[in-house]
């Protein structure tokens, strides 16, 4: 038997490694099973060229929980080590680096840590988070002398015991005799779900106990005439040792894309838009698929969906700040070897690799959809309003997107028609070019509730835009920063006469006078609080009253909720109650007389006008209605 004390002075390396990893001790399974695919993966390699004759065998990895001895075992059929491979690679390359950690950490912030970890070895010493004791029980694969099976124990100190012992096959079982404040590792529960979490597509086997099922009893039917079924016992495996992004795509199905994008998202029912299937392997090495969701209005709830792994090792799915944050709407997997395993998003956000990584993602996703406009162009206005976020959204915060999604990101008007911007640019600018020669996009947020608007402008052989999205008032204003000598206006900012200014204003059949005599009349009915009366000069076929929203200080309010902000958000909506002056209702109002007759009338076309905004609720409404009925007697 060999003792000895690990060549370390730090006396205290377990706590402090203890301590540190706390916030993430479950990640020593990951470590584990990742050190035993290692080892088996560097067994094929070494049988793929001839140094190793006899047949493998089975290279299943086996976690075996035993609550009763407070043990968990992982157990590989892989390289094994020899008592020599053990001294060296457990006791002085690992433990040096973990001591070299232990003095880069020390005199430094837990968020400032949190970029070291992963660089010095602390894969299998993580085992310590959870465990009192460790053990490892080891045979090589090779023969000969100094080839014998070898136990090493540590209970968490520096000191250590290195003996011979008795093993059948090679191998390696880590046994972890769990610690008592981490006893939640002994319950199957939390270890089948680590390990689909961790380890649902490695490229070796790994069995996790039996699990019951049923099947069906081919030729056997109930007393009721239906198919028969018997309960039965089968080994458990959890992975996938050949997901989809490691095939070819000349190998794979719509379907097969399909399946495994339900393999990824079981609870997820509806299908994908269409998918990017990545295989780079210069300058950097990528593999993956991404898949374009339905994305819903609220995309704060899509994110969280790209899974990032490391040689099939999953690392986080929380990628925002490692890719573009529109691509994290998209849902799918990303492996990348040159992806540090164990290091902080932070440090991730900073390293060189994924930033070119990233750069290269967003140009496939541009090259996929700029592919489908060209060559399918009924496809993708079909799947345009299931998408339209995602590519405003990488308009707004990616100037490099936006110089390739300008071919092929799309404008829709109200009569459902779609058109490219350069395409919308020639269709609107004979009609909608004002006096000033300035281009002016029209848009509606919502076609019902500003359908009077809408119907008053297209009267006027103006085109209306669907602008209803979520992102579309940072879209609009990104255009207007794009576009030159343009501006977007809702249809209800103002009336439609001043929408697009072609001309001089009509004359008005009211003098300031007049005007001034009725303005308090219907502040008063309308309540100045809100709204702001004025005058303008129409049509008398217009409306004699409409209710505008201003542009510039309705989208300030709209983007500020939208963001998060409250210091608009808070602030109550404002109005304009633009009066007609050249309405005959309104020359009527002026010539009346008796002061009841005036503030009815007055009153009258106010809720008309709220009612076409839906600005008429509760006890305005009622007194609307009543009005009404008596007006009609």
């Amino acid at each position: 038997m060999q003792t000895g004390k690990i060549n370390v002075q730090t006396e205290n390396i377990f706590p402090i490694i203890k301590k540190f990893l706390y916030s993430d001790h479950e990640i020593f399974l990951r470590e584990l099973i990742s050190n035993a695919v290692d080892a088996t993966q560097k067994l094929r390699a070494l049988s793929s060229m001839g140094n190793i004759k006899e047949d493998l065998g089975d290279l299943t990895i086996e976690v075996i929980l035993d609550k009763e001895k407070g043990t968990l075992t992982v157990r590989d059929n892989g390289i094994g080590m020899t008592a020599e491979e053990v001294d060296k690679y457990i006791n002085q390359i690992a433990f040096s680096g973990a001591e070299e950690f232990i003095k880069k950490y020390k005199g430094k912030s837990e968020a400032d840590a949190a970029q070291l970890i992963g660089h010095f070895g602390l894969g299998f010493y993580s085992s310590f988070m959870v465990s009192s004791k460790v053990g490892i029980y080891t045979k090589t694969y090779k023969k000969g002398p100094g080839s014998k099976a070898v136990k090493w124990e540590c209970d968490g100190s520096p000191e250590y015991t290195l003996t011979e012992t008795e093993k059948a096959g090679r191998g390696t079982d880590i046994v972890l005799h769990i610690a008592d404040d981490s006893k939640e590792f002994l319950e199957e529960s939390r270890i089948l779900g680590l390990l689909k979490k961790y380890c649902k597509f490695l490229p070796v086997p790994i069995r996790f106990g039996n699990e019951k099922t049923w099947e069906k009893v081919e030729g056997e039917k109930d007393e009721k005439g239906n198919d028969k079924y018997d309960e039965i016992e089968k080994p458990r495996f959890i992975n996938n040792t050949n997901p989809a992004w490691k095939r070819k795509p000349v190998e794979l199905t719509d379907e097969d894309y399909n399946s495994f994008y339900h393999e990824l998202y079981p609870s997820t029912f509806e299908e994908p838009l269409f998918n990017i299937h990545l295989n780079v392997d210069y300058p950097f090495n990528l593999t993956g698929i991404l898949y374009f969701p339905k994305v819903k209005r609220n995309i704060e709830v899509q994110k969280e969906k790209i899974q990032l792994y490391s040689n099939q090792v999953f690392v986080t799915d929380s990628v925002e700040g490692i890719v573009p944050d529109f691509l994290t709407l998209m849902h799918g997997v990303l492996d990348s070897p040159d992806i540090p395993l164990n290091v902080s998003r932070s440090y991730l956000q900073s390293d060189a690799n994924v930033k070119k990584i990233s750069n290269h993602i967003m140009k496939k996703v541009a090259d996929k959809l700029e592919d489908i406009f060209k060559n399918n162009r009924e496809e993708f206005e079909k799947k345009w309003d299931d998408i339209r976020v995602f590519i405003e959204y990488g308009i707004i915060t990616e100037p490099k997107f936006y110089e390739r999604a300008e071919k092929f990101c799309l404008f829709k008007n109200t009569q459902g028609k779609y058109f490219t911007f350069e395409e919308y640019k020639n269709h609107i600018s004979a009609a909608q070019t004002d006096k000033d020669k300035k281009l002016v996009y029209l848009y509606t947020s919502d076609a019902d509730e500003q359908h009077g608007f809408i119907d008053a402008a297209t009267g006027r052989g103006y085109d209306v835009l669907m602008m209803d999205g979520p992102l579309d008032n940072h879209f609009i204003n990104t255009l207007e920063q794009k576009f030159e000598n343009t501006s977007f206006v809702r249809v209800d900012a103002d009336v439609t006469d001043n929408l697009i200014k072609k001309e001089e204003a009509l004359p008005s059949k009211l003098n300031e006078e007049e005007k001034n005599k009725l303005k308090p009349l219907f502040e008063e009915v309308a309540g100045k609080e809100r709204y702001t009366v004025v005058f303008e000069s129409m049509s008398e076929t217009d409306m004699p009253v409409q209710i505008t929203r201003p542009e510039f200080m309705r989208r300030m309010k709209d983007m500020s909720m939208l963001g998060g902000a409250s210091y608009m958000g808070n602030f109550p909506d404002s109005f304009n109650l633009v009066v007609n002056s050249n309405h005959p209702l309104i020359a009527r109002l002026n010539d009346e007389k008796d002061e009841t007759n005036r503030k009815t009338l007055a009153r009258q076309m106010t809720d008309l006008a709220k009612l076409a905004q839906n600005l008429l609720k509760g006890e305005e409404l009622t007194g609307f209605i009543k009005r009404s009925v008596e007006i009609i007697k």
